[in-house]
């Protein structure tokens, strides 16, 4: 998908306007001002009049109490837009904002180009079902040059997210994502560094190292680093991301249905983390951001670490293993143990980490939770609110720690029965001694079905939250 600035509109024209009295400003005949008129009477939001060789929309805002209901509703009708210009095989269209909503452009093209994504690498038929819309025009007033660029970024990058999330694991193993990151750093311009598995191993990085052990294939732990001249934070700000490129469970093994055939997603919180360094370097923040992703696949192989294990982590605390499918939390833990050597200002981590949060919340926001300042998690929920990717944010009390001591080690990898969520988090903090933030992102990584713009398959949930975030950084 292309955006830029329209001199003259071209292709199929888009009005965003709201009210009945804007219709004047559109150059419609007679005839096309009466039907509109009657139409915005019957309470129609999205208007089509065909002018046989093109044609032209006209998109209604509704008033609501909050401006961010309002950025939502506008994304959600360019997800309505999309489907009509796909049935039409639309190739271009040029949106023009009457609207005194600020963003009112950016937000409908944002959620047409994002319903527009498509994953068709494996299909034999794609052409034939490949979207036809290539350019998304502006009116010169109604975007910036700097909010086309950022959509541009974003887009790119969500699209970026998506095809990794829908990988299978016959292309996408762990050494096969660190060449995809290494990749999309060239194209994004963001230095990756990759350590393979006899650094790994030199580096004593037990979690990473048993959950690998039930695979024939090797591990990867993958160093990306935006540093530009003049960073404005004077210690960087780490982002993790979990990397299980397909999880069965290992020996607790997961049932099949609705369950094991969706972990090719399980790579999700490593995507999300590559996709927001290619954003933030396209953009060129001026902060000085690192990413780490340490990655494998979670197998019940010969050689599989077994419930009843004690593995020492990469920290050197022990661990005892109740569940082999509590494995995310194993490889976070070292790379939140990694990060300490950056003496990071601030962490976050990303990961579909447990059933529990995506039962308590569903596919409406992340569970989230942390160490940072109070500034710092209103500032995160604030960005959440304004791109629709909510948080919710649950605590970290210390019987959650209590939850997971164990008897004959330092802990634990799982609690009881109930707060599955919490004590997961309460386990990542353990390997922690910086501010914090963790993001499980379990119920709103992969779509079973089409909701929006959100697409069938990997969402890249949480991408445009922490764009947000980082794009307002220290002002």
């Amino acid at each position: 998908m292309f955006f830029k600035m329209q001199k003259s509109p071209k292709g199929q024209l888009v009005y965003i306007i709201d009210q009945a009295t804007q219709l004047k400003q559109v150059n419609l005949s007679k005839e096309e001002l009466g039907f509109a008129e009657q139409q915005l009477r019957n309470d129609r939001k999205l208007l089509e009049l065909n002018r046989f060789e093109t044609q032209l929309y006209i998109i209604v805002t509704t008033p609501q109490k909050e401006s961010w209901q309002i950025a939502e509703h506008l994304r959600k009708q360019g997800a309505q837009l999309q489907d009509i210009l796909y049935k039409l095989k639309s190739k271009e269209i040029t949106i023009t904002s009457l609207s005194a909503t600020p963003l009112a452009a950016y937000y409908l093209a944002e959620g047409l180009a994002l319903a527009a994504y498509q994953f068709l690498k494996y299909r034999s038929d794609a052409k034939k079902r490949s979207h036809t819309l290539t350019d998304i025009g502006f009116e010169k007033q109604s975007i910036t040059l700097k909010d086309l660029k950022q959509l541009q970024a974003v887009t790119e990058a969500a699209y970026l997210v998506r095809n990794l999330v829908n990988e299978p694991l016959s292309y996408l193993t762990a050494e096969q994502l660190a060449k995809e990151i290494t990749a999309i750093g060239k194209e994004g311009g963001f230095r990756v560094s990759v350590l393979g598995k006899a650094k790994i191993e030199q580096l004593n990085m037990g979690g990473l190292l048993a959950v690998n052990r039930g695979s024939i294939l090797p591990p990867t732990f993958t160093v990306m680093e935006h540093r530009p001249v003049k960073a404005i934070n004077k210690n960087p700000i780490v982002l993790v991301g979990k990397g299980v490129v397909y999880d069965t469970g290992g020996l607790s093994l997961k049932p099949t249905p609705n369950s094991m055939d969706r972990m090719k997603s399980d790579m999700s919180g490593g995507a999300l983390v590559a996709g927001i360094m290619y954003v933030a370097a396209r953009l060129d923040f001026p902060l000085h951001i690192i990413g780490l992703v340490p990655a494998t696949e979670n197998r019940p192989g010969e050689n599989a670490y077994v419930p009843g294990d004690v593995i020492t982590m990469y920290s050197g605390t022990t661990v005892e293993v109740l569940n082999t499918d509590a494995e995310g939390r194993m490889i976070l833990a070292d790379a939140l143990h990694y990060a300490k050597k950056y003496q990071p200002e601030l962490v976050l981590d990303f990961a579909t980490l447990t059933g529990a949060a995506s039962a308590a919340v569903g596919d409406a926001g992340i569970v989230c939770m942390g160490t940072a300042t109070a500034d710092t998690k209103d500032r995160l929920k604030d960005c959440g609110f304004r791109q629709y990717e909510r948080l919710v944010e649950m605590p970290l009390w210390d019987e959650y720690g209590e939850m997971i001591k164990s008897d004959i080690a330092d802990l634990k990898n799982i609690g009881g029965p109930q707060g599955g969520a919490m004590t997961a988090g309460k386990f990542l903090e353990h390997f922690t001694d910086y501010p914090w933030m963790h993001f499980d992102i379990a119920g709103v990584s992969h779509n079973t079905a089409k909701k929006d713009y959100r697409t069938t398959g990997g969402t890249a949930y949480g991408l445009r939250l922490i764009v947000d975030f980082l794009s307002g950084y220290g002002r």
